[in-house]
């Protein structure tokens, strides 16, 4: 039996040799010393053996075993450098390399613009209101003297919830909301940013979702031509310092005198070109002063206050101040557009 053991041990060293990887190697282990290897099957045999040489031939069986074991683990750990190496060379990485360059964003064109405008009103001692776009038909109309079948309200085709409520026409009803809030108290001093909704086509012009930004200004005093000076100091500041504003007698319902505000042409000047159809002026806004009724709705004496109120849509301010043909741009989406926009 030691013979036998000696031969297994010079077989197997010898075919350890030749071992090309991690599984072939596994499965010499496997044939030598597993459960039913060729060692285990010689050592069934020391059943046979005398008490003397029992422990004699277990010692050498150690010895194979040991000898075999040596070989294999040293093997193995090779072929486990061998595969980190591998590992590490195909994910090895060129530091040298330039790195790859991050898509930076940017702000949204009418967010842009309608931070603008708030930085501007907040610069003249304006604060900033919100109310909600799911408004009653009382804060969106009748609060701003505008009583059930009135005719004015077909100028604004609604999308109505119920009889009674339906998404704001205009953010008119913020300011109904702060005079209210306000109980009173003077002075008044706000605009109100916010999404508005009218059912409209949309096309390169019109949308049934946009944005306005309103104003309203009450107290003692107020007088038209405060009126006319915060926005030429405004249009001054969005389209540059040589802007002129001129005011053309309109109505809307909520103000009396009412007014359409027009600025010089942001790409002639005013010496007329095809975008301002050769008149020098382009239409920018409404206003007026504060219609005596929607003051005393809001809690307000007409005989001791006065107040004057504007209006303006975003996305007109926008298209005239980046020269933009469709309002469409502004929803689409396009990666081509709005890159345009990107920070420097």
């Amino acid at each position: 039996m030691k013979e036998r053991l000696e031969s297994l041990k010079v077989e197997a060293l010898d075919q350890l040799k030749d071992v090309a990887d991690a599984g072939q190697l596994n499965d010499l282990r496997v044939k030598y010393l597993g459960k039913k290897g060729a060692l285990t099957e010689i050592l069934r045999g020391m059943g046979a053996l005398s008490a003397e040489e029992r422990p004699v031939i277990g010692q050498v069986a150690n010895e194979v075993r040991a000898a075999i074991e040596e070989v294999i683990e040293r093997q193995q750990l090779e072929f486990q450098n061998q595969e980190t190496e591998q590992r590490l060379a195909a994910e090895k990485v060129d530091v040298t390399l330039p790195g790859r360059p991050l898509r930076q964003g940017s702000v949204h064109p009418l967010n842009k613009v309608i931070q603008d405008i708030e930085d501007i009103f907040i610069g003249l001692g304006y604060r900033i209101a919100e109310g909600p776009e799911v408004e009653t038909d009382y804060y969106n109309f009748e609060a701003l003297n505008l009583p059930k079948n009135h005719p004015a309200r077909d100028m604004q085709d609604s999308f109505y919830i119920t009889e009674d409520i339906l998404m704001r026409t205009q953010t008119s009803p913020v300011q109904v909301r702060t005079m209210e809030a306000m109980q009173g108290e003077v002075p008044v001093k706000v605009i109100c940013p916010g999404k508005v909704y009218r059912r409209d086509d949309d096309d390169a012009t019109h949308s049934f979702q946009f944005n306005q930004i309103e104003g309203l200004v009450i107290g003692k005093g107020i007088r038209m031509s405060d009126l006319k000076g915060t926005l030429l100091q405004f249009t001054r500041e969005m389209f540059g310092p040589h802007t002129q504003i001129r005011l053309r007698p309109s109505f809307f319902p909520f103000t009396e005198p009412s007014a359409e505000v027009d600025v010089t042409c942001v790409k002639c000047g005013g010496s007329g070109c095809r975008m301002c159809k050769h008149t020098g002026w382009l239409e920018i806004l409404g206003c007026g002063m504060v219609h005596p009724r929607v003051l005393e709705m809001g809690g307000y004496d007409p005989e001791e206050y006065t107040g004057f109120a504007f209006g303006m849509g975003v996305e007109r301010i926008a298209i005239l101040k980046y020269g933009i043909d469709d309002i469409r741009h502004f929803y689409s989406n396009d990666l081509r557009f709005l890159q345009q926009f990107a920070r420097n």
